[in-house]
Formats: structure tokens, sequence, C-alpha cells
């Protein structure tokens, strides 16, 4: 499977498309299977999947643990921050604004087996005195910021802001597959105020529009286009039979998330439709065989059906199966909330129009 990210996709052959290609690792779920930690891990930690859209109502939520909504991906690419380049591996996520890396600062577990970047090694290191707290899921990495040159995909994006890592808390973060986050959701989002990196390249005119694009697959074939934005969902199915979102629902496109999250009530039905089931350690378990024998999941978007096979949502995983759904708590003001992460993606060639606030869906097959 391959992803691939790219800035500024346009029709005109003559204007630059700029290639990040995104490479598969490990999830951070299946090391801390292999190091005998994952059963611990979701005990201790709950997964609130909402929260980073929502850091101030999540505020009341969340623990000392952190960054338990990427423990799911396995797709990552590579960045450099500063001059000479420092290399870190990122995730490109829609879901949420800030640039941030560890860094010599932090003596945090997490921060020890992980690439940290070195401001006095940089000749184009601008420091601030501006503080930077960034909640993911049931914790938040704490730093500071500064700025300096990002290199993306052979663009140079010059004077961007990003976090330092001072203190990552969970101790889990040192099985991470990655080092930092590259938001690339929109600025109102963003915490203290950072510009976007995806903004800042913008700015500069270093992109010919105001859009970009992840490109998704699950072999090495074409595969999808995402940009953040909110759409809303007209109902949820399966055999004609609504199973949520019955009266309408928000819905994000997330690649920071790597399942299907909705409303927990919701949620437990759909379980309770294809016949999962939580196992000792809270996973929701299905059996491999009902790949070939539950119907369709389809999500009605705009009078349009986008059915989701249950190969697309049940996955495998090395002998057992998982439920691509995970219910979340997250009351908010517009209703029901549903992400649609990696589960949906991998189905559909999805842009966004940053510029216009439009979307567009096809299939990928």
């Amino acid at each position: 499977m391959k992803w691939l990210l790219l800035l500024s996709l346009v029709a005109l052959s003559e204007c630059l498309i700029y290639k990040v290609p995104l490479v598969k690792k490990k999830s951070l779920r299946q090391n801390l299977r292999e190091n005998g930690l994952l059963a611990d891990f979701l005990k201790q930690h709950p997964r609130n999947p909402a929260s980073k859209y929502f850091p101030k109502e999540a505020a009341t939520l969340a623990a000392t643990e952190g960054l338990e909504n990427y423990m799911d991906e396995e797709y990552f690419g590579t960045i450099s921050i500063g001059t000479p380049a420092q290399e870190f591996t990122v995730i490109f996520d829609t879901g949420s604004s800030n640039l941030w890396v560890p860094s010599v600062y932090c003596s945090s577990l997490a921060c020890s087996d992980h690439n940290r970047f070195n401001p006095e090694d940089s000749s184009t290191y601008e420091a601030t005195s501006e503080s930077v707290s960034i909640t993911y899921g049931t914790g938040s990495m704490t730093g500071v910021l500064g700025y300096d040159t990002v290199r993306v995909g052979g663009i140079e994006d010059t004077n961007q802001i990003f976090g330092l890592s001072e203190s990552e808390p969970s101790s889990f973060l040192y099985y991470a597959p990655f080092d930092g986050i590259l938001g690339l959701a929109y600025p109102s989002i963003s915490a203290s105020g950072a510009t976007p990196v995806f903004d800042n390249i913008w700015d500069q005119g270093l992109v010919s529009q105001d859009l970009f694009s992840v490109y998704l697959s699950s072999d090495d074939e074409s595969g999808s286009v995402v940009i953040l934005n909110w759409i809303t969902v007209d109902s949820i199915t399966m055999n004609g039979e609504s199973i949520a979102c019955s009266g309408g629902c928000q819905a994000i496109v997330d690649t920071g998330t790597s399942l299907l999250a909705g409303p927990t009530s919701g949620i437990d039905n759909i379980q309770s439709y294809i016949g999962a089931s939580e196992d000792s350690s809270g996973e929701a378990v299905i059996s491999c065989s009902s790949i070939y024998s539950l119907p369709d999941i389809v999500f009605t978007i705009n009078g349009v059906e986008f059915p989701l096979s249950p190969s697309a949502y049940i996955l495998e995983e090395d002998d057992s199966c998982i439920s691509g759904f995970e219910g979340m708590d997250l009351d908010t003001s517009s209703g029901e909330l549903w992400i649609l992460g990696d589960v949906f993606i991998r189905q559909y060639f999805t842009v966004f129009d940053r510029a216009n606030n439009q979307i567009g869906l096809a299939p990928v097959a």
C-alpha cells in the first residue's frame, strides 16, 4: 500500500505537482502488541478521536497520555527542518494544523528513540518565547515554538513556525513509528495560532492553487485525494435499513484517523449488525469469514450513495480481524459528529478545494 501527498494538484499540465511519497511501517498498535503492552494500553487510555477538533471541550476529558488516535497509522512521510537539513518521519494529518517534532529539549522516554531537532545545529533557526500545548485524544504534547526552513516534497518553506517538543507524556510513544506530526488542517484549529505548513507555502506563492491532496490506495495503483472539510451525511444504512445517522449528521475526512469513528450509540449499533464484539483488551474483533458474507455499509452524502464493502470495514491483522469502526463520546453544537478516516479514504478519491470549500468523491476502482 502507498500514500502520496500531492501539493497543488491541478489539471493544467504546465503547473508543478509536488509529490511526497509515504512509506508503510508497523503501526503503534502492532508494536505495542508485539511488546505485550497493547492490552494494558487499551484499558488505561480510552481514545477520543474528536478531541483534536474541539480541544477546549475535550480539556475536561484529557488525562496524562497523548496521541492514542494515531495508533493504527501505518503510512508516514519524510520532511526536513533546518540548515543543514535534519530529517523527520511524520504523519500528514488533515485533522490537525500544527507541525511539531521532538527536540533535544525533550527528556521524555518517548523522545529517546526518535529523531530530535537541535536548534544549535541549524543556521536558519529563530527562537521565540512562545510555548505550545497540543491536545491529541487523551493527552497533549507540550513544547516551544520556533521558526526555520521546512522542506516538503521539493518545496522549501522558509520562516515556518513549528513546535519543538519538551514533553511527550506517554511512555508508549517510545514504540511509535513516527517522530512528529505535520497538520494540514485550517488555521482556525491551530494551537497557539501557529501558521500551518500549507498556509505558509500558499502565502509565499510556492504552489499555484490553494488545494492539496493525499493519494492512498490498497495496493500500488491509483488511490485517493484528501483535504480537510466538514460534510453532511444524510444517512448510514445496511441492506436499505438505517443503522446510524438517520436524521443526518456532520462528518470530516481525516487522514490522521485510521478507523471510521462516530457516536458510541451509532457505532454500537453497527458493531451489533456486523457481529463485532470486544475481546479482553477492548478491541472490537470479528470473524474473518464475515468479509465474505456481510453486506455493504452505505454512507449517503448529498443524495449520493458511497458504499463500504466488508473487505473495507473489516481489517485483517495477522491471523485475526477487527472492526474498522470505533465509538467516541463528544457532544457538539452541530449534533452527531463522524470521522471518515482511512477506512473510508482508501475507497474514495477525495478532493477538497480549500479556496472554494468544495469536496468531490469518486470510487477508486
